[in-house]
Order: structure tokens, then sequence, then C-alpha cells
């Protein structure tokens, strides 16, 4: 494929006066630490999360908390973190805090705002109340297997809980969360993958009703004996929606350009607009494969999602764990950033809050960090705050000089695009 990187015409979703550096990032590696917020939105009173902070309050959480490498990338601008400081110097790197357009704050709504989706209506939610019985009982019905469990859950202790029962009566174990969620969990050699994929699939077909119109529907296998030896297996699946309207992602496959996803991104996106998407096991894992990635070439998007600062950490409540998952994060972008070279872009973000400090087990409605790096950069600083996470997409459809959608919203962020170098 023949790629141009010249500039015939400024994009329609450039500001007036806004200019794009003359030749583009040939690559973009977008990180998403799924979770790590900086702070309140300014509507967070609407969805009880006034005072959540999840970064700031991992932080402190340890008296030894460090990040050198975020910390020399500008993070410490943001706001207090501990151990880091507000007057360190990053002329390759910008950072700035974006606030959520989109009514929510969960996975699915972060991540498509990123690229240009604005969810006016959040997804159905049954943590308080489980989900109602007849969702239930057409579940059994058209799976063929009893239902048990249906409450809100760690999936870690529900499968001690109802384990040896679902392997007794060849059952599904039904549970939620905070998030717009309904998992199934069952023994992955006592029912079989391919059954319970099954199930998943049935279920995620009747939550497309409105009434139980969920985000996603996620297969949780798990192996063991008995509850002592229970463990959840890497063969997890999520049935997500696909986004409502084409998103950046579409956009970039339509001109050519490789959007490969590393972690649950092509579950999040059922695969809309994502050439590729490699499942990972764990933070280290996809921080093992980022780097693999970067280490080969290609012209496009390699689209990052790091879970456990959410899945292990933040919904259990658990701050220390918290901040040292922080801390494994920085150490493993030290490695990442000699691969970083003069044609490529690093941006690294989240896509809500889920402060382990904060009471319950929910997301919290936070605006979340942006930072961009580049050898290319040589004034980097801090920047204003941005109206939404959107600006991210807008940003990379901007760089490739594609055409933008107008039902798509957010704006590209100038000075990742013309450094002035």
């Amino acid at each position: 494929m023949s790629v141009r990187f010249d500039y015939p015409a400024t994009p329609d979703n450039m500001n007036e006066g806004e200019e794009m550096m003359a030749m583009p990032f040939k690559r973009i590696c977008l990180i998403v630490m799924d979770s790590v917020g900086v702070g309140e939105e300014p509507d967070a009173e609407r969805f009880g999360d006034t005072g959540s902070n999840t970064f700031t309050h991992a932080s402190y959480a340890r008296a030894d908390f460090s990040i050198p490498t975020l910390e020399s990338l500008g993070i410490g601008e943001l706001d207090d973190i501990n151990g880091t400081s507000s007057e360190v110097s990053h002329p390759h790197s910008y950072a700035l805090r974006l606030r959520e357009a989109s009514n929510g704050k969960d996975t699915m709504t972060g991540h498509w705002e990123m690229m240009g989706i604005d969810t006016e209506k959040p997804f159905k939610t049954f943590t308080d109340t489980g989900f109602p019985q007849e969702l239930i009982d057409e579940l059994s019905a058209k799976t063929g297997h009893k239902i048990i469990g249906n409450v809100a859950a760690s999936g870690t202790e529900i499968i001690k809980e109802l384990g040896e029962q679902a392997m007794r009566e060849n059952a599904l174990i039904v549970y939620t969360s905070a998030d717009s969620v309904l998992q199934i969990a069952a023994h992955e050699e006592k029912l079989g993958l391919d059954e319970l994929y099954r199930a998943c699939e049935i279920a995620r077909e009747m939550c497309m009703r409105p009434e139980w119109r969920v985000g996603r529907v996620i297969a949780r296998p798990f192996v063991g004996n008995d509850a002592a030896s229970f463990k959840r297996t890497s063969n997890r699946h999520d049935y997500a929606l696909k986004p409502p309207l084409p998103t950046d992602l579409d956009a970039m496959m339509e001109r050519g350009y490789r959007t490969d996803g590393i972690g649950k991104i092509g579950d999040i996106f059922d695969m809309a607009g994502i050439s590729s998407s490699i499942h990972t096991k764990s933070n280290e894992d996809g921080m093992d494969k980022t780097i693999e990635a970067m280490k080969k070439g290609f012209e496009g998007l390699l689209f990052v999602n790091l879970v456990e600062f959410d899945s292990e950490y933040g919904h259990r409540r658990n701050p220390e764990g918290y901040a040292d998952c922080i801390m494994a994060f920085d150490r493993r972008l030290a490695e990442l950033l000699p691969l970083v070279g003069k044609d490529d872009l690093l941006l690294i973000t989240a896509d809500h809050g889920n402060d382990p400090t904060f009471h319950g087990t929910d997301h919290t409605r936070e605006k979340v960090p942006l930072i961009a790096y580049s050898p290319r950069y040589q004034k980097g600083r801090y920047l204003e705050e941005r109206a939404s996470f959107a600006d991210i997409g807008a940003t990379i459809i901007a760089n490739f000089s594609i055409p933008r959608p107008d039902h798509l919203i957010g704006k590209p962020i100038p000075e990742l695009l013309d450094d002035g170098e």
C-alpha cells in the first residue's frame, strides 16, 4: 500500500489558525491505564463521586511510591501525586487532563469516546437488584442450564462460593458488578469452553433488548477441583456491543492503516475498526506484547488496554496493590520509551477512574491524564485541560490526514501535531 504523508488540505476538523506538522507520525501507540483517573469531573456529584481521585489517593497508599519514568514525562503537573514534582522539565512530552463528555463512567463509554463517540444514554446496570427473574428464566430455558448466583459479586469470590455447586449441577454462575455487565462463570473442563461461549452468545442476544441492554456479556471460565483450588483462566471472552456509529478506527481502516489492539480492545469495540487483536493475561503480558509490537515496523495505530489497575485493585478497593501496579507499569514504561523513534508518538491515558479508597466498588467519574511523548518534540510542557476524551482520536486522525465524519466529537490537540520544531 502506498501511503501519503503530505497535507494537500487542512481537514475540516481543525480549528482556524491551527496547523499540522509537515510530516506526521507514522506510528502511534495509545496505552490505556484502565481506570487511572486524575480527579473528579465537574459533574462528579451527579454520579456520587465527589472527592474521588484515583491516581493521587493510590499514590499515597505507599510511603515509598516512586514513578520516575512517568514523573520525567510530566505526570506531576497533573495533580498532587506522591513522590513526584511539578517542576520537572520535559521537552519531549506534553502533559494534560481530559474531561469526559459522555454520560457515563464505564470502560466502553470511555474507550468509545476516545474514538469520537458521544454516549448520551448510559448502559444498564443491575448492581443493586441482580438481573430480573424474567431474564434469568429465559436464559436458563434457552441454554438448558440451571442459573445460580444472580448477584453483584467479585468474580474470584463467587467461584469460591458457588463453583462446587456449578460443577455438581452443570450450572451457570451469573453475576454482575458495578459495571454494565452480565458475567457467566463455569468450569472450563466440566462444562466446556464451547458450551460456556454458546451460553454467552445467547445472553448477548437477549441483552440487546432496551430493558436489559448491558454493555458487555463476559465468559469467565475457571479450573480447579474445589473452592480452595479454583482459579480463573485466561480464556475469558467479552461479547460487547458494537459502537453505534463508525469511529476514528473505522476511518483509519478505510484508508488502509493498521489499527491493532492489545488487551481487551477488540472486545470493547467488538472488532469494529480493529485490524487485529491480541488478548493478554496481565499488565505485564500486555507490556511484553506492546514492546514486541513496537520492535516491528507498521504504519498506523497500536491501541493497548492494561486492565489490572481496574480489575485487580480498583474494584477490590486495594490502594496498596493499586500503587504497586502503577509502579510496575512505570518500570515497564522505561523499557518501552527507547523504542519510540522520531516517527513515533506514544500516548498514555485512562478511560475513567476507580478510586481504591472510595466507597462501594464502582468506577468513579474522573478526568483522565494524557501524556504525549516523542523524541521529535522539543517544546513539551503542561497543556490546559481539554473538554473530551475524543480529542485523542481527533488528533490521531488529523495526524494521518484522514477526513473525519461529522458525527464524531472531539478536536485535534494542535501542540501534539505541530511542536514548532
